[in-house]
């Protein structure tokens, strides 16, 4: 079952629900967002994304909004902190893994003048070329990851069925995949 058909019947409120019908597919221009949502995709690996969706407020506020120039900035203590967040998965590497790979963002940031212009430069890549360059940037960006990471930022196609209704609203926000393609 994709997540269009998990989602259709679910409550307007239902936190799934909310996600596909609002985020999901659609792209955003903000480094921080992007790195948010790099940040819950890494935490979800081996686990539910309801179970992220539902601890997505403690970690933008674990994780201070999501601000990469702090994460970036994490040390021991706040290691330790994460660890004994209990709103948060408390996994050591996936901590370890946000902090040098916001680091990894603020060196792209210099470079490109944004996270975002990054991954518009690589726009036309495959799956396969974006895991090899997600790989040789971060840490824990698995091919499930990666492919998750860009479906939900519109960099790759797929967030949607053609027959889901949200696929006609992405379609006119005009995700980078169409660009992509065009």
């Amino acid at each position: 079952m994709n997540y269009c058909e998990f989602t259709k019947d679910l409550n307007e409120n239902n936190l799934d629900k909310k996600y596909h019908d609002q985020r999901y597919g659609f792209p955003t221009t903000s480094d921080d967002e992007l790195f948010g949502r790099l940040i819950l995709e890494i935490n979800q690996a081996g686990l539910s994304w309801s179970l992220i969706l539902k601890k997505e407020e403690n970690f933008k506020s674990a994780f201070d909004d999501f601000q990469v120039n702090k994460i970036a900035q994490y040390g021991e203590e706040k290691i330790e902190e994460l660890m004994n967040n209990a709103g948060i998965v408390r996994n050591k590497r996936k901590i370890e893994a946000v902090i040098y790979n916001a680091q990894k963002v603020i060196e792209i940031q210099k470079k490109y003048g944004s996270f975002n212009l990054w991954l518009d430069e690589h726009l036309g890549y495959s799956h396969k070329e974006w895991t090899r360059l997600f790989k040789k940037y971060f840490k824990f960006t698995g091919e499930k990851i990666v492919e998750e990471f860009l479906m939900s930022t519109s960099y790759l196609k797929g967030a949607h069925s053609e027959s889901c209704p949200v696929f006609k609203r992405t379609l006119k926000s005009k995700p980078k995949w169409i660009k992509d393609i065009g």
